[in-house]
């Protein structure tokens, strides 16, 4: 008498004491032996059809008469091999336990087993031809394992979108490395070779977005390789503007600019207008870095002028390349305080922020929005748009973004008196930035951190952190950074002896001269007013009204209202002194 899954396991738990070399594994193998050849032949071609099995599929793969194949589930799931979990509308079953689902699937010969496979694909083909995207997953498995290479690259490189799409990058990782190892069993043409190049591009997205910026590089390295075998001089451009982006990232923008330059070079060569405008995006992201704002602004509006006339859409790459456009846009416009060119900009990012259908894109389209805000002063807007950003983020898909994200709804919290909460977010953003080797724009997480100690009374961790801004900046070749830990430094030191407001002016100084020779008009203004209260302090009269004015009439003649007033009432002071 055959005995239930449940019997067969604790059966075999009792043995174990005998010591009697028997498991629930060999149990559940001996009651499929015992089965009718027919049950059992349908056991299996059920095994290898998956867990969940559609009753039309197994139809087709079985070819049995319809009658014949109702006896024979019956019977499987009189003996709890099987249960049904569907009538309508295609009746459905699946294994009781994954156990027996393995256990089947073993018992398979591998010849055998490889030929299902194969089968099942034909069938799934021909069943569901007008619906092949809703069981690309299924095609891909079962082309793997039925050794059908040509479509398993295929269906593995659909799945690997379609995951990327869902934003579900590990599975998308996973999916393309399958791909690219199915291909290598296809033989060498200028076919595949491309395929291999392409499928590197992929598995490279994806890979970004998981914060894995240095395989990425080795990947691109590779697939730099193929390309110059093959003389593609696209492909080869493709690398340069994705190595561009990674050396970024690295907060190496010497070689950003080699490989951004490089792949623009090769776009007006080819006459191809879109590697030009991506080469133009990742050059502008890297103008900014080095502090050469206003040409990184021209770059970065040519571009997304020309994706908006092409109609480019969003889904490109990543966060798609108008996004990531529009979001350095922000950064370089809110730096040099060009806000009524940046609002419809920043309208823009938000509309998408609040409602793009896809994660990655809605991040990125949220960190240039609140940078820009947070420039104007605005914080209830900069929280308001990082916040949602934070928990997609943390959702685990995105690891790349979070500090950029962090840091700002960090640095947000704690210029709106929430210090408490920024700081432990402000840490956990140059940790993860610290431990992805994540070097763009770090100096500006360390120099958030540092004013949100400084506001917190917590002066010597707020030096620190100043201090290390300041180092990475100047390793990193960010000299708008350098400007900003040093005016930091400055603020750090303004309240001490006199020896330490000495410090300060030197500090001040250093910044304002990194300013005016980039041209940071707000960054110039408020070194000047800090240099005028510094003054004041001292009772230099003269010097503060002169700073001061000077701080009060930049402000006005760039619209900067919240902080003309404050000039202003620094100035009163003075004068009722």
């Amino acid at each position: 008498m055959l005995i239930g899954e449940r019997g067969a396991y604790r059966l075999a738990k009792a043995l174990e004491p005998l010591q009697i070399p028997a498991t629930a594994q060999a149990i559940l193998a001996a009651r499929i032996d015992r089965l009718p050849p027919e049950d059992k032949r349908l056991l299996q071609v059920a095994s290898v059809i998956g867990k969940d099995v559609t009753f039309t599929l197994l139809q087709a793969i079985a070819d049995e008469p319809e009658a014949d194949l109702h006896r024979h589930l019956a019977h499987l799931q009189a003996a709890e091999f099987l249960y049904e979990t569907a009538l309508f509308p295609d009746p459905e079953y699946t294994f009781k336990h994954a156990l027996t689902h393995e256990v089947a699937y073993g018992n398979v010969l591998q010849e055998r087993r490889r030929g299902l496979h194969a089968r099942i694909v034909e069938v799934i083909e021909r069943l569901y031809r007008e619906r092949l995207p809703e069981h690309v997953e299924r095609l891909a498995h079962h082309a793997s394992r039925g050794e059908v290479w040509e479509k398993a690259v295929t269906y593995l490189r659909q799945a690997g979108a379609k995951a990327f799409a869902r934003s579900t990058n590990r599975e998308a990782v996973s999916y393309f490395e399958q791909a690219l190892a199915a291909l290598r069993h296809l033989p060498e043409t200028r076919a595949t070779l491309e395929q291999d190049v392409d499928l590197r591009f992929h598995l490279r997205t994806s890979l970004l977005a998981l914060g894995e910026v240095r395989r990425v590089l080795a990947l691109l390295r590779e697939a730099e390789s193929i390309a110059r075998a093959l003389d593609d001089q696209r492909r080869l451009a493709r690398v340069c503007i994705f190595a561009a982006n990674c050396h970024f990232l690295l907060g190496d923008p010497d070689r950003a600019l080699e490989f951004g330059k490089r792949a623009l070079a090769t776009g007006v060569a080819l006459e191809d207008r879109r590697l030009q405008i991506e080469a133009s995006v990742f050059l502008g992201q890297t103008l900014y870095q080095i502090g050469d704002v206003r040409r990184g602004i021209q770059l970065l509006t040519q571009s997304l002028a020309s994706l908006e006339e092409q109609g480019v859409s969003e889904r490109v790459g990543m966060a798609g390349l108008p996004i990531v456009c529009r979001s350095w846009l922000l950064w370089c416009l809110a730096d040099i305080w060009e806000f009524a060119e940046g609002m419809p900009v920043a309208e823009e990012a938000m509309r998408f922020a609040g409602a793009g259908d896809r994660p990655g894109g809605r991040i990125v389209a949220g960190f240039g929005a609140a940078y820009f805000y947070l420039r104007k002063g605005d914080f209830e807007k900069a929280i308001a748009v990082n916040e949602p950003g934070i928990t997609l983020c943390r959702g685990g898909n995105f690891p790349l973004l979070f500090p950029i994200v962090a840091m700002q709804l960090g640095y947000a919290y704690a210029l709106s008196g929430r210090v408490d909460e920024a700081i432990p977010l402000l840490e956990e953003a140059v940790g993860q930035a610290a431990a992805q080797g994540v070097m763009a724009v770090h100096s500006l997480h360390h120099s958030y951190l540092g004013e949100a100690y400084r506001l917190a009374g917590r002066m010597g961790e707020a030096n620190r952190a100043a201090e290390r801004a300041l180092e990475l900046a100047r390793a990193h070749k960010e000299p708008r950074n350098e400007a900003q830990a040093l005016w930091l430094l400055g603020k750090i030191r303004s309240r001490g002896e006199a020896i330490e407001r000495d410090r300060a002016e030197a500090f001040y100084r250093q910044a304002l001269g990194i300013a005016e020779r980039l041209d940071l008009r707000p960054w110039v203004a408020d070194c000047r007013l800090d240099l005028g209260l510094l003054y004041r302090r001292r009772d230099a009269v003269g010097e503060a009204r002169k700073d001061i004015g000077t701080a009060l009439a930049l402000y006005r003649e760039m619209g900067m209202d919240s902080w003309e007033r404050r000039a202003h009432v620094a100035l009163a002071k003075l004068e009722t002194a």
